[in-house]
């Protein structure tokens, strides 16, 4: 009976011992996270990408951090604070011979958006250097136009500068006069385009389509903002979007990275207003 009772005892405690192992490597595989962060344009995106990653890799968790902005993205890459960086600039040389590397993943066009109806539903060069110079400040319809803009180092500032000679001038201007609205990251200057009535800001179609959001989008001379105008070069005006790793990032980050650039992560990015860039070049 008692050798009887000891096999009974040996037996529960096997399986006990199996059960507390497969516990253990199920939580040790659920555990493996990468971690995402960087500029706030490209996060909306990432966050579809992710889902869409983790459906077919449930042993993956992806979490998306808010925004860093693009230098504090690369920075907590080659810290191992995160994973991958989503920079909208290209990397320095600085952070480059620290060992960051940078893939350019898909463009975006850059686009103007207003609150509500102006009474406008295109601007030109010539109109957008005469209101961020101060010389044009009503809509059609009557209503104040609201500049929101960007800090001076943001990469949103230096794609206005970059349309022309006139606006670099002008959005110095802008910067320099008080009580102007200076949204700090991504989604703040959105977010103060929408609550601003009669609001001009610079914001990607990736952002906000992937977010929802619903704002007046305005052609540029003549033009409207879509993946096909820019891919035909119709559409001028975009900023890349870059993938940026490090020596510490690891093997499933680098996974995910290589399906943002398959054919699956590709037909997310021009759902959402992105189109990929099929050479993935560097940068």
């Amino acid at each position: 009976m008692a050798a009887s009772k000891m096999k009974k005892l040996l037996r529960v405690a096997a399986a006990m011992g199996l059960i507390l192992a497969a516990v253990f490597l199920s939580s040790a595989f659920a555990a493996e996270e990468i971690k995402i962060g960087g500029s706030g344009t490209g996060l909306g995106t990432m966050k579809l990408l992710a889902e869409a990653y983790q459906k077919k890799h449930p042993g993956i968790k992806i979490r998306i951090l808010p925004s860093l902005g693009s230098s504090g993205g690369i920075k907590a890459v080659l810290e191992g604070a995160i994973d991958i960086g989503v920079s909208s600039r290209r990397l320095k040389d600085a952070e480059q011979s620290q060992g960051a590397s940078a893939i350019e993943y898909c463009r975006t066009p850059m686009v103007f958006v207003s609150s509500s109806e102006t009474g406008k539903t295109g601007l030109t060069t010539m109109e957008l250097e005469k209101i961020y110079a101060g010389e044009l400040q009503t809509w059609p319809n009557g209503g104040r136009i609201r500049l929101i803009l960007r800090p001076e180092a943001e990469a949103s500032t230096d794609d206005l500068k970059n349309i022309s000679v006139a606006m670099k001038n002008a959005a110095a201007t802008a910067l320099a006069r008080e009580g102007m609205i200076v949204a700090v990251t991504d989604q703040e200057n959105v977010d103060a385009i929408a609550k601003t009535p009669g609001s001009l800001g610079v914001s990607t179609l990736t952002q906000l389509v992937s977010e929802g959001r619903q704002l007046t989008l305005f052609s540029y001379n003549g033009v409207k903002p879509g993946i096909e105008n820019l891919s035909s070069g119709a559409y001028p005006l975009f900023r890349s979007l870059f993938f940026v790793t490090a020596p510490k990032t690891g093997e499933a980050a680098r996974k995910f990275g290589s399906f943002v650039r398959s054919p699956a992560g590709r037909e997310i990015l021009q759902k959402n207003g992105a189109l990929p860039v099929a050479s993935g070049g560097g940068r």
